[in-house]
């Protein structure tokens, strides 16, 4: 009854349905009991008037109350949708994530589950982009902000994964080995606390497409390929994708029976692995010997697409790698007519899609001097070209503004420009904000530039 009573919105109504169906229940039960004992008592029957209209009353107290409790209730589901959705729009800064999760992939790569420290929302993202984080380090004087692919596709998003590579130390170079891969490998651990802010890029997949996708990677390249694979089985399984990736051996494969599990409910995924050094208990593991290279794609992997697609080679093409493998890859497709449009490549410092340079014009030549004011520091300097981005700039005059990519990719250096104008060396693969400038890749273009630093 309770329940009925608080789906009438008509406050009137619901009290006058409350006491009328009080009344009538009391009535009859006051009739059966008089008439079962004896009818003709009049004191009964006053009893039995008595307790009906107390009944009446009772029942539009009820009818009341539950007008309150249901508004209550309401109220309550509003309010904490309203916290929800507020959460999931405004997430725009930096946001704390526990590590819920650590496992090892490879010799060299492990993955890191992340999920929101106190609940709520998490923002939605395309297969291949990545995740900014910020780790507090001890031995830096700042904090370091890395940008890694997600390298995972779940549906419903209830983590967020990232798969990282322990950098060492390069060969040849007296330098030390990566600072943040390490630190994550050797000190982060399950319940660890790190500030994420939400994914972005515009490296990847699109997947509504039904042009066939080759998705191309090395060694921990493979990770945004794997999040790609993953979304195109679930929302695509129509299309052809060919996943070829290369590796040294086993030891060194990441993931390797994650993506061939995605063939049991996506065969219309294609799989070729390539190990440069195989061991003898790889075998069986692989497809062939050597490096995922333009031999491999002209000799391989074009005529599959061209035998499943009436002779069309046409296709689109991710690249993700080391930069030797990168650069050796995009002259080779130039070299196997592959329009420039059709290539999108990822580095490990952040996603760029490729043809993205900003030639300077005549209206857009720097100019010789302009004053930079840093408006929170209360600083200001007059910049010249030889000081060269806003970023270096600022760090040049004290300020230690975020960043990570130095590339315009990951938006971690945006701050708003607050008067005047700036150019930038090349276009920025991610948009800022209305009003919101990237200083890792822009300069002075108007003979004052007022920054919120």
């Amino acid at each position: 009854m309770l329940g009925s009573l608080g789906k009438i919105q008509n406050p009137l109504l619901r009290i006058i349905t409350a006491a009328s169906t009080s009344f009538a229940m009391a009535t009859l039960i006051a009739a059966v009991a008089i008439g079962l004992n004896n009818p003709k008592d009049k004191s009964a029957n006053q009893v039995g008037v008595y307790a009906s209209l107390l009944a009446f009353i009772a029942g539009a107290g009820i009818g009341l109350v539950v007008r309150d409790n249901s508004q209550s209730s309401v109220t309550s589901t509003k309010s904490q949708s309203s916290s929800q959705d507020t959460a999931q729009n405004t997430w725009k800064d930096w946001r704390d994530f526990k590590i819920v999760k650590k496992e090892p992939e490879s010799k060299e790569i492990t993955s890191f589950y992340f999920q929101p420290v106190n609940g709520g929302e998490f923002a939605d993202f395309k297969p291949g982009q990545f995740l900014t984080i910020k780790l507090d380090i001890p031995e830096q004087k700042r904090p370091i902000i890395r940008t890694y692919s997600l390298s995972d596709y779940p549906q419903p998003t209830d983590y967020y994964r990232l798969s990282i590579k322990r950098e060492s130390s390069p060969k040849g170079l007296d330098v030390p080995p990566g600072v943040a891969s390490n630190f994550m490998h050797d000190r982060i651990s399950e319940g660890s606390i790190i500030p994420c802010k939400p994914p972005s890029g515009k490296f990847y997949i699109d997947v509504d497409s039904s042009v066939p996708a080759v998705l191309i990677s090395n060694g921990v390249g493979i990770t945004p390929m794997i999040s790609m694979a993953k979304a195109s089985a679930r929302l695509n399984p129509e299309r052809h994708i060919w996943f070829v990736h290369g590796a040294r051996n086993g030891e060194y494969h990441a993931c390797r029976e994650e993506v061939n599990a995605i063939t049991e409910s996506y065969p219309n995924l294609h799989i070729h692995y390539r190990y440069s050094r195989p061991r003898p208990e790889d075998e069986g593991q692989y497809h062939s010997q050597g490096y995922a290279n333009k031999q491999l794609l002209e000799d391989t992997i074009i005529p599959e697409i061209r035998e499943t697609h009436n002779g069309s080679a046409n296709a689109v093409y991710f690249l993700c790698g080391s930069p030797a493998f990168m650069e050796s890859l995009q002259e080779g497709l130039e070299e196997l007519n592959v329009p420039d449009d059709n290539v999108f490549t990822e580095s490990f410092g952040g996603g760029k899609t490729k043809g993205k340079s900003q030639p300077k014009s005549q209206e857009q030549q720097t100019v010789t001097s302009s004053e930079v004011v840093f408006a929170d520091s209360n600083k200001t300097a007059s910049w010249t070209p030889d000081n060269g981005t806003l970023l270096e700039f600022a760090e040049a005059n004290g300020l230690d503004p975020d960043y990570s990519c130095r590339q315009g990719v990951c938006q971690t250096c945006m701050c708003q420009l607050q008067e005047g104008e700036v150019e930038y060396i090349e276009s920025p693969a991610s948009e800022p904000d209305e009003g919101s400038v990237l200083i890792c890749i822009s300069k002075p273009k108007t003979d004052k530039v007022v920054l919120d630093l």
